[in-house]
């Protein structure tokens, strides 16, 4: 690793604090070099807070330096007004004259125009170091900007032999630790959706329980639209959203019409016009299923215990390899990414 993938590396370490906490804009860290050392680092933090390069900037105590400074970035500088300010006018502010950049930003007032501005002003820009990391950390907002729907995580947990439960009956397949990680994935993620039949069936929360964080949205996907007000899922501590084919009102809960539950089209583009930018999606069968046939997610995890079921109701059948196992416990992760 060259120094400036090396500097860019420490971008990516600041830019993932703010997992959870920056959604629908893009995870960014930011580190200012002058002579060969680190004099301002910064990412950003909230949405509707300053971005990584101004907090960076900010952070430098001799502003002067910056005159004479390399500033390095994982995504493209902005050039817009949004939230904030463009980043682009900033560096231009505090003449700096080397950017290096990870990754360009795909979003439509920027892709490509903060570099051209930086250029244009006699900037020395370098991009694409660690391009392909940038772009990891950052996949829910490239797949939110290029599919124009939320990115897609399907979760479920399994037994040894292929089950994930029994039919209209509730069992507890996953262990103590696994709950610990299920909640903090929720913390990093905008939203959980389930069923209107695992809403009835397992009355789950959908809440962060076992560490401190934000709770995702909740979303539940039910055809008829019946849900008993004594459910979990309307007791207010979270936003609710339920979409159905009738125009049902439910306690603490937003309903939205659609022509039947079985469209993910348009409840993903729905979605999409609320800024929700990650979606996990927790089952049961029939919704995990029809992510799966309909070919909608981008990523899958699945915990298997070591318990057989013997029978019951089918996980989903994926074709994609399994890109990785880790043993948790005694239950084993398995990560499936589809290919784009």
């Amino acid at each position: 690793m060259n120094t400036d993938e090396q500097y860019m590396q420490r971008c990516l370490q600041l830019a993932l604090k703010g997992l959870g906490n920056v959604s629908p804009n893009p995870m960014v860290g930011c580190v200012i070099i002058h002579e060969n050392k680190i004099i301002g680092e910064g990412y950003h933090q909230k949405f509707g807070e300053a971005h990584a390069e101004v907090n960076a900037i900010n952070s430098v105590q001799d502003k002067s330096l910056l005159k004479s400074s390399t500033l390095f970035v994982s995504l493209e500088p902005c050039n817009h007004f949004g939230k904030t300010p463009p980043c682009a006018d900033l560096i231009l502010k505090y003449e700096i004259p080397n950017v290096v950049i990870g990754i360009q930003d795909s979003f439509e007032k920027v892709n490509g125009s903060g570099i051209k501005k930086l250029k244009d002003a006699s900037v020395h820009v370098t991009a694409g170091i660690l391009e392909e990391k940038c772009h990891e950390i950052n996949k829910r907002f490239f797949t939110f900007q290029k599919e124009k729907r939320p990115y897609i995580i399907l979760k479920w947990a399994q037994s040894k032999d292929g089950f994930i439960g029994k039919k209209n009956e509730s069992i507890r397949i996953s262990n103590e630790l696994t709950r610990v990680i299920n909640d903090t994935w929720r913390t990093q993620e905008d939203a959980v959706l389930i069923g209107g039949e695992t809403a009835r069936t397992d009355n789950p929360h959908l809440t962060v329980r076992k560490i401190v964080g934000r709770n995702p949205i909740r979303i539940i996907l039910s055809d008829s639209g019946n849900l008993p007000s004594h459910l979990n899922l309307c007791d207010g501590k979270a936003t609710t959203i339920v979409y159905s084919k009738n125009n049902n009102s439910h306690a603490n809960c937003e309903s939205v019409l659609i022509p039947n539950k079985n469209n993910l089209q348009l409840i993903l583009s729905d979605l999409q016009k609320r800024n929700i930018q990650s979606v996990i999606v927790e089952g049961g069968s029939t919704i995990l299923n029809q992510f799966v046939q309909e070919n909608l997610w981008d990523e899958i995890r699945i915990f298997e215990s070591e318990s057989l079921l013997e029978d019951g109701v089918l996980a989903p059948t994926i074709s994609s390899a399994i890109s990785s196992t880790e043993q948790i416990d005694n239950n084993q992760l398995k990560l499936i990414y589809r290919r784009k």
